[in-house]
């Protein structure tokens, strides 16, 4: 009988037993530094490429704002082409009249030189709307238009809107006849000189004003130093004399139109209607009628000299560097004022 060898049985595992764990993790894929540093370098070439679209897009805008204010700039200088129709040449005199303003002496003469030399020009209509300002400025205005009026023998008028006062007045009696409206305001014939006085203010603060000087009435205007009576004598007889050229202005230009009170010369102002009474003006009309009736020209060409948007943007940069350039000054030299 021949017998057979039997292994011995295996051992029994549960159906739903889980493996065991394993010992090791298994290692990270091959080449992930690799994947890395090219998703970094693609990153910063993204970011490079960004940024030059950006310094090339404003590089293009501050290209383009040149290129229009250049624009702007020239279409402003270069002459018009003169009109060769008769017209009524209108000049406007707007707002303060000082020397950075629209109303400046420079603007105003300019425009009246081109508009008495243009033959087709038939008349100059100045179209005022202004409560006064410089009295300088109003006299260079007030002696080039009697020059150039009897240089080109051209008349002139003016036509008030709303306001003519103080030295809009001074240069309106250089017209040979003053238009208004009713109700405009007229006059204003006199001169002022304002400002505060601090010094009761600052003997309450115990603030003490250390004021240097060279030349012993050079601070006689100072707003924190007493007044004297000889500085307050000296700055109204400053006030008498400009007082007076405007005086003689006002009579040089009206003549026996005039009609002199005790007020004429007071600095009040009146309406158009009291002003016309007076003899401060000769009639009422707008600018539309006096083009039409007065001068028998209708077409109205405008010879006033705007500031363009070039112009105010090289004004307020240059202002801006005067002003850093005069606050570094300061601190080491003494104010010429």
């Amino acid at each position: 009988m021949t017998s057979t060898e039997s292994s011995p049985p295996e051992p029994a595992t549960a159906p739903d037993a889980a493996p065991a764990p394993s010992a090791k993790t298994d290692p990270p894929a091959a080449g992930w530094e690799r994947a890395l540093l090219e998703k970094l370098a693609f990153a910063a070439l993204q970011e490079q490429r960004a940024a030059r679209r950006w310094r090339n897009f404003w590089r293009l805008a501050w290209l383009l704002v040149f290129g229009v204010a250049a624009w702007l700039l020239y279409r402003d200088v270069v002459p018009p082409t003169p009109i060769s129709t008769p017209h009524t040449a209108l000049i406007e005199v707007r707002g303060e009249i000082s020397a950075d303003s629209q109303a400046s002496a420079s603007s105003i003469v300019s425009a009246l030189h081109s508009a008495f030399e243009d033959p087709a020009a038939k008349a100059i209509v100045l179209l005022i709307d202004s409560p006064g300002g410089s009295p300088v400025q109003a006299g260079v205005i007030n002696d080039e238009i009697w020059r150039l009026k009897k240089q080109h023998d051209k008349p002139v008028y003016a036509v008030v809107e709303e306001t003519c006062a103080s030295a809009a007045y001074y240069i309106a009696v250089a017209a040979d006849r003053i238009y208004v409206d009713k109700a405009s305001l007229v006059g204003s014939i006199g001169v002022l000189m304002d400002g505060f006085g601090f010094t009761g203010l600052m003997d309450r603060l115990g603030v003490e004003r250390r004021l240097l000087t060279a030349g012993e009435n050079k601070g006689f205007l100072d707003p924190f130093s007493p007044q004297t009576e000889r500085h307050r004598a000296h700055a109204q007889q400053m006030l008498d004399d400009i007082h007076r050229q405007f005086i003689d202005a006002v009579r040089k230009g009206r003549g026996e139109r005039l009609k002199e009170t005790d007020t004429t010369f007071s600095g009040l102002v009146w309406t158009g209607q009291r002003a016309v009474e007076m003899g401060l003006a000769d009639d009422f009309g707008s600018l539309n009628y006096v083009a039409r009736e007065v001068v028998k020209a209708e077409e109205i060409i405008d010879y006033t000299q705007r500031e363009s948007v070039a112009e105010r943007l090289v004004r307020r940069f240059g202002a801006g560097a005067a002003e850093s350039a005069w606050r570094l000054a300061r601190g080491a030299w003494p104010a010429w004022r």
